[in-house]
């Protein structure tokens, strides 16, 4: 039960983390290879709160989000002024550079060692030390951040942010300032990316750098390429299937002294086979170019 919990746990963090990213990626259209950095400084900046500065966890759960999006409107600022491969590139950069504080600053991050000892939630008495409550936790949260980027993607910026998607010239021609609609959305994503790094530091009670790399964003770009970009329900989707997926390839039965390297061998081939039959995802409304 306990292992079905911890799964259940880890889809919903996903979740939140495909569907913040979905906003750049699937309805603005902007490659961006940086969710990772957000989702560190999200978990950094709620574990440092707490542990140094004695806050609760919602508090730093919040504080944690406006430094991410603080950090987002300074980056975005830039990148929103790029497009195609130079926002790629651009991303990319950011995130290697936010992974290497995490690693070398070791007077605040502790480096490789990590931060240990972080206290799961409690409000108004409530504890969210046990795995159930915490899973109730995470989808309330969960299903606030699916609210808001509902609202966001169906109200008059999400149409804008379409059109950006669709030919960004022709948004221009009519008067609209894409870069200030590309660092909004930006800069949301980001803070919706930190909620899921608090989320994760106080679950796990101990975070470092490794949870943070490059890596990490381009499986969280995975997780809404192959649930199918622009679309809420396919980011839940790509992040259930991506987590699933190689717990289940453990029952397998593959001999043991070779058993880790097919599991992953198996999970490379289903998603490559995925990608050339469904190259929009499960419930994807267009493809990346």
């Amino acid at each position: 039960m306990e292992y079905l919990l911890h799964i259940a746990i880890l889809v919903s963090i996903y979740a939140m983390l495909g569907l913040s990213l979905d906003l750049i990626v699937g309805y603005a259209g902007l490659l961006s290879i940086t969710h990772a950095a957000f989702y560190g400084i999200g978990a950094y900046g709620t574990a440092l709160l707490m542990i140094n500065q004695g806050f609760g966890f919602f508090t730093a759960m919040l504080l944690g989000m406006v430094i991410s999006g603080v950090v987002a409107l300074v980056i975005g600022a830039v990148l929103s002024r790029f497009r195609g491969d130079y926002y790629a590139l651009g991303s990319f950069g950011f995130n290697v550079i936010i992974f290497s504080i995490l690693l070398n600053w070791q007077s605040l991050t502790r480096g490789p060692l990590g931060i240990p000892g972080i206290h799961r939630p409690e409000l108004f008495g409530i504890s969210f030390s046990d795995n159930v409550m915490f899973l109730i936790l995470c989808i309330i949260l969960g299903a606030i951040v699916y609210g808001v980027c509902w609202y966001l993607t169906r109200s008059s910026f999400g149409r804008v942010l379409t059109a950006i998607r669709e030919d960004e010239n022709m948004v221009q021609v009519f008067g609209y300032a894409t870069p200030y609609f590309k660092l909004v959305v930006f800069v949301i994503a980001a803070m919706l990316a930190a909620l899921a790094g608090a989320l994760l530091a106080s679950y796990i009670t101990f975070i470092d750098p490794s949870s943070f790399s490059l890596n990490e964003s381009i499986f969280i770009l995975a997780i809404i390429i192959l649930g199918g970009l622009a679309s809420h329900e396919g980011a839940l989707a790509g992040a259930f299937f991506l987590i699933v997926l190689p717990e289940a390839l453990r029952f397998l039965g593959f001999p043991s002294d070779v058993a880790a390297q097919m599991r992953q061998v198996t999970y490379g081939a289903i998603l490559v086979l995925f990608m050339l039959y469904r190259p929009q995802g499960f419930l994807g409304k267009f493809r990346m170019n």
